[in-house]
């Protein structure tokens, strides 16, 4: 879809509900162009629906959103899916009291993406998920140092659904969650405020394959609660984010000017605590980016 300005606006989640199938395992289909929903054109707006990619989890990549629209806004939506559910692809884009589903890299992509007040739930993966396996919540991917790209959570809740975490108390040293892992070589991931349930590891972020990307990522954290935000044994590569930074730069710079009041969305940016805590903290990038 690449008219801009569009709205899907539903009757709540679970009540309109977006489905899809399609995955790589098919016939000339690919990550991107699994997508049950995706938009291009700028100004996209949806509320209060769910989209779901129903392909299983045995089926690999199988996108239920895919985004490409500057100055996007989601409010009140559900994603549905297990690998690569959410796929913020690009441009800037903002998530407002949204719930993601899924398990391997399930909000992935190379946007400057905000996602204020969400709530992120981790889905038993495969046909026999009491197996055990290794989940990363984000890849994020930046492929360039000049880009200001990057994923901001404030205020979310990172937890697994109720079967997930049946699963996980059941054998805890089994089923492995982590924050994220670089997709790409300048990955930028932040969590502000976010509330990280037990099923985070403590080392808390996953490498994608050897040391790639280490020296070049940007990982922080930033007054997290919850069993999951102990900070003490974070993989050396990881960020404490310290509370006396200067403003931020790159896709923290994406200020609530970008996003005014815009009709049935209600918005808080105006009034939250959004420019307060994501603009003071840091994470570097270089100048001459398009934003």
């Amino acid at each position: 879809m690449r008219r801009r300005n569009v709205v899907f606006l539903g009757d709540g989640m679970g009540k309109t509900v977006i489905t899809g199938s399609a995955n790589v395992g098919q016939l000339g289909v690919t990550t991107y162009s699994s997508a049950t929903v995706g938009v291009a054109g700028d100004g996209f707006m949806a509320k209060d629906l769910t989209i779901q990619n129903t392909a299983g989890a045995d089926a690999h990549q199988a996108v239920a959103f895919r985004s490409d629209s500057d100055l996007s806004v989601i409010e009140n939506c559900e994603f549905i899916g297990n690998q690569d559910t959410l796929y913020a692809h690009s441009l800037r884009q903002f998530y407002k009291s949204c719930r993601i589903q899924g398990n391997v890299d399930f909000i992935f992509g190379n946007s400057a993406a905000i996602f204020q007040d969400c709530e992120i739930l981790v889905r038993p993966r495969q046909g026999r998920p009491e197996k055990g396996e290794n989940n990363a919540v984000t890849a994020q991917g930046r492929t360039d140092p000049a880009q200001s790209t990057g994923f901001v959570f404030q205020n979310c809740t990172v937890n697994g659904t109720e079967e997930y975490m049946a699963l996980y108390y059941s054998k805890p040293t089994a089923h492995i969650n982590y924050l994220g892992r670089p997709w790409k070589e300048y990955s930028r991931t932040v969590f502000i405020h976010t509330f990280l349930e037990a099923l985070i590891t403590p080392e808390g972020w996953m490498p994608w394959t050897g040391d790639f990307a280490l020296k070049t990522l940007y990982y922080g954290e930033f007054e997290n609660s919850g069993p999951g935000s102990n900070l003490s044994k974070r993989v050396p590569w990881s960020n404490q984010v310290p509370s006396e930074h200067e403003e931020g730069r790159g896709v923290m710079n994406m200020r609530r000017d970008h996003f005014s009041n815009r009709g049935i969305f209600s918005l808080p940016l105006r009034n939250s605590q959004y420019n307060e805590d994501v603009q003071r903290i840091q994470m570097p990038c270089c100048c001459g980016s398009r934003y």
